[in-house]
């Protein structure tokens, strides 16, 4: 059985049953998964929280989802602290002034960017005394407007990271293009590519084990689950009518 991960936040829109929904969203990721020969076990359905409240959250909860996302700071640590028997992660960008509300609280956080990021997880992580999961964002598409490392610098930060004993780097996250289906498959496409090349290198070093590939969202997680995805991230496709949806993630 395929489990969740969501994530909530403050909605205007009328939201369709959640269980409804989930429902819908693992069962085009088992077709997927059959299409190319994966075991749908291999996939984790994270729900993004940017657009419902504590409410639906606990809804979400009783339908039996319990891993949930968040891309604000300040919401990651209220909604965490409400729901403290969840699975929560930090998705958005990473403000190292705000690195002591992240660490320890986020089951995985999917988008370090930087050797800064990474250098300031590891000096608060070691402050606590904790291993913090971490996924390297990874900008494979190239767009200006999007975050993460280009490829070429992905490796000077991996072996930064074998050098950190208080963070484990689980795997790679990427956003792809929207609206143009073969930018999105190139995209999905090249982060399992760089996760294959570089995985062998760090074989059993405790730090970087590269198994898991953050990538997909409520407009492309079909196409990303066909490319290796071995996490979605998934919001409104999970909180509203799907017909009503305009925005992506």
């Amino acid at each position: 059985m395929i489990t969740s991960r969501i994530s909530l936040n403050g909605g205007s829109r009328t939201i369709a049953s959640i269980a409804q929904n989930h429902a819908a969203i693992l069962e085009s990721v088992v077709a997927a998964c059959a299409r190319v020969d994966r075991s749908p076990e291999e996939v984790t359905v994270i729900a993004v929280s940017k657009t419902v409240g504590p409410a639906q959250i606990a809804e979400a909860v009783a339908a039996g989802i319990h891993d949930f996302g968040e891309n604000r700071t300040s919401l990651l640590k209220q909604r965490q602290e409400l729901f403290p028997s969840e699975s929560w992660h930090f998705i958005g960008r990473i403000q190292t002034n705000k690195i002591r509300d992240i660490v320890g609280r986020a089951t995985l956080v999917h988008s370090v960017a930087s050797q800064r990021a990474l250098q300031a997880i590891s000096v608060r992580a070691r402050e606590i005394d904790v291993v913090q999961k971490l996924l390297i964002e990874v900008n494979v598409s190239g767009e200006a407007s999007k975050d993460g490392v280009t490829p070429e610098q992905l490796l000077e930060l991996l072996d930064l990271a074998t050098q950190m004993k208080h963070i484990a780097i689980c795997g790679l996250m990427t956003i792809a293009p929207q609206g143009d289906e073969s930018a999105t498959r190139r995209t999905f496409n090249g982060l399992r590519t760089l996760r294959d090349r570089y995985a062998p290198r760090y074989e059993g070093c405790p730090s970087v084990n590269l198994c898991e590939l953050s990538m997909g969202m409520t407009e492309d997680y079909v196409l990303a689950v066909e490319e290796g995805a071995t996490i979605l991230r998934i919001g409104r496709g999970l909180w509203f009518d799907p017909t009503l949806l305009d925005d992506p993630a």
